[in-house]
Order: C-alpha cells, then sequence, then structure tokens
C-alpha cells in the first residue's frame, strides 16, 4: 500500500506495476444530498426513503456514481496523483452502497505505457469485505517533473 507522494503526485518514471493505493470513506446523509445536488440526480431510490423502502432494494441507496467518485479521488490525489488526467472508465456495480457503509476505493496499477505515458488502473470499491463496484481506468500520467522556482 502506497502514500500520497511529497509532491502530490507520482511521474510516470515512479509508478510500477502492482501499486496500490487505497481511502476509505463514510457514505452519510450529507454526502448523498451533496452528490444528488452536484449531478442534479434526485432519484427517489437516493433520496426519497418511503419511495425507496417500496423498491427492490427496500431502503434508500446511494448514486453508483458516487462509490465511483471515491476511486476518483485516489487517483487525483494519491495514485498516480496531482496531474493525472482521467482518459476512460469502466465500471460494474454488484451491490448496493448505503447509509453508514463506509466504503474503501482501491486503485491498483495493472498496466504502463511508457510511450503514450498512459498508465491502466484496476479500480474496486468495497464495504468490508464485498465489492460493491470495479472496473478499469486508463490515465495519462506526466512524465517529468517540473523544476523548483528559484
Amino acid at each position: 500500500m502506497i502514500e500520497q507522494h511529497p509532491s502530490g503526485g507520482y511521474i510516470l518514471e515512479e509508478l510500477f506495476v502492482g501499486m496500490t493505493a487505497e481511502k476509505l470513506v463514510p457514505v452519510t446523509e450529507e454526502r448523498i444530498q451533496l452528490f444528488a445536488e452536484a449531478s442534479d440526480d434526485f432519484n427517489p431510490v437516493h433520496v426519497d426513503e418511503a419511495f425507496a423502502a417500496k423498491t427492490a432494494y427496500r431502503g434508500r441507496i446511494a448514486h453508483g456514481l458516487l462509490s465511483a467518485s471515491f476511486g476518483s479521488a485516489v487517483v487525483g490525489t494519491i495514485l498516480p496523483g496531482a496531474g493525472a488526467i482521467y482518459l476512460s472508465q469502466t465500471l460494474a456495480f454488484h451491490r448496493p452502497v448505503r447509509i453508514g457503509d463506509v466504503v474503501t476505493a482501491r486503485i491498483t496499477v495493472s498496466a504502463i505505457d511508457q510511450e503514450s505515458a498512459r498508465v491502466t488502473l484496476t479500480c474496486a470499491a468495497l464495504v468490508g469485505d464485498d465489492v460493491v463496484m470495479d472496473g478499469e481506468a486508463t490515465v495519462r500520467v506526466p512524465r517529468r517533473r517540473r523544476p523548483a522556482k528559484a
């Protein structure tokens, strides 16, 4: 498990296959409401308990893309970190996430293309030992750091 790089981001030459980083994020009422407002997704299965109680989920669930955004936080702040740019992302959702769950967003470097400066990342979100979402991302990573200003 790696930590955030002191510079804020790893450059291409510092990455290796198998590097893994994770972030634990509690799912709260406030996060769901803020995500609904940011995304303009007010599907009642996410925001209305009375409605959600009558669905197959028997209660409110978090937006799937809210859980996916936790992986984006790892990519943008830890691995590879600052300077990484998303190019693509696949997602598969396996289980619902509920208020009170703690999601572990885990990102692992699975391939590095030195020529294109593209890195393939295996992405997973877990609640406890249960995988709730997984997928694969491709990101572009900076090749070298800018020199420090004098």
